[in-house]
């Protein structure tokens, strides 16, 4: 670290035990213009502010050790990585200086993240005095997230596979989201699948340009329906959308029209207000935690008539609980059909997807008004 800059008061956890179980061998070592992924995340935070840099490596920790460049930086174990990201957060935070304000938990697989951007969330941190600051981008939560020392005794607590999230719902009146003009929050890479995509891309920079993506011909006064995500689910749903005569829209940052050809459009920000006007609107949240909250919010402001969200009860409450605390009306919260679809004992994604379609319909055939919870 640089001596003669100002300090910051905020130290980098970079987490990077995890076992690349989907990726098949460790991520961190993937190379990107001839330099691993993990070492571009070293170096873009190196970059910026930050007052100490603490590494969290796990799983291959001694050929990471080998072929990363990690001057400057104080490396600790989690010799049970196999239990999850929670206890990397509890490793990192265990070796921070004592006298660091906030800390930036870095993921190591966001090699694109500026360091303009996490000198932003320090700055803004410290001017609004929040607990905990999100990066978005496009109206998309991302990483990394800036916690106060406020809420580091909580992280200590927690254990299994589960990051940050964890103690947003108990913190709702103490986050800050920061809209930055940086498309890196967003991008990770979780399967080859991932990387090969990241590697042809041109840059960051080439996501995003276009608002929406349309057809060139789309159904004019026909119902709408709106889908938050890009995975199994949303696909089988709009290919019943399509043959039960729906405009399909897809939200999701990145996804490229020419991905999803059963669509007639997809939105590349989770801002509702940007759509064409319709009479008739269906939304399904099926984001997999990434963007839930947000995009229900969005579903609800826009007085959509059906608002489903993908997730187990559990997670439905920690999200009804969270808008509720930020005075999200309860009459409009009891109408999120959550966990979303009919009772058919549906498992496989064409099965859950046939289940909330069933619903969309039975929903479709009475007034308005007459919406009640399952």
């Amino acid at each position: 670290m640089d001596l003669q800059k100002k300090s910051s008061g905020v130290s980098a956890v970079v987490l990077a035990a995890g076992m690349s179980s989907r990726m098949g061998s460790p991520k961190q070592l993937l190379r990107i213009e001839g330099k691993p992924v993990l070492e571009l995340t070293l170096d873009n935070v190196r970059a910026s502010s930050v007052d100490e840099m603490v590494l969290v490596l796990g799983f291959a920790a001694d050929t990471i050790e080998k072929e990363v460049a990690t001057q400057g930086v104080r490396i600790v174990r989690n010799d049970v990585f196999q239990e999850g990201m929670g206890r990397s957060l509890r490793a990192g935070l265990a070796a921070l200086d004592q006298n660091a304000r906030a800390a930036l938990i870095v993921l190591a697989d966001q090699p694109f993240v500026r360091a303009a951007t996490l000198d932003r969330l320090m700055e803004f941190h410290q001017a609004s005095g929040a607990q905990i600051v999100i990066p978005t981008y496009t109206g998309f939560r991302g990483n990394p997230v800036l916690l106060d020392r406020f809420v580091f005794p909580e992280l200590n607590e927690l254990s299994g596979d589960v990051g940050c999230r964890a103690i947003f719902g108990t913190h709702t009146e103490n986050i800050r989201k920061l809209p930055v003009d940086d498309a890196g929050i967003l991008l990770d890479i979780d399967s080859r699948e991932d990387f090969q995509k990241l590697g042809k891309s041109a840059g960051v920079d080439s996501f995003g340009n276009v608002l929406i993506e349309s057809t060139e011909a789309v159904p004019t006064g026909a119902p709408e329906l709106i889908l938050v995500g890009r995975d199994a689910v949303v696909q089988a749903l709009t290919k019943f959308g399509r043959v039960l005569n729906f405009v399909v829209t897809i939200v999701d940052p990145f996804l490229p029209l020419s991905d999803m050809p059963e669509a007639h459009r997809v939105l590349h920000a989770l801002d509702f207000s940007q759509l064409p006007v319709a009479e008739e609107r269906y939304a399904v949240v099926a984001s997999r935690g990434q963007f839930d909250e947000e995009a229900v919010a969005q579903a609800l402001n826009a007085d959509i008539s059906y608002v489903a969200l993908l997730a187990n009860k559990r997670r439905a409450q920690e999200l009804m609980e969270s808008l509720r605390k930020q005075s999200v009306p309860p009459e409009k919260l009891a109408g999120v059909r959550a966990p979303a679809g009919l009772e058919i004992g549906a498992e496989s994604p064409e099965e859950i997807a046939l289940s909330i379609m069933a619903e969309i319909v039975k929903a479709r055939k009475r007034p308005r008004n007459e919406l009640i919870e399952k």
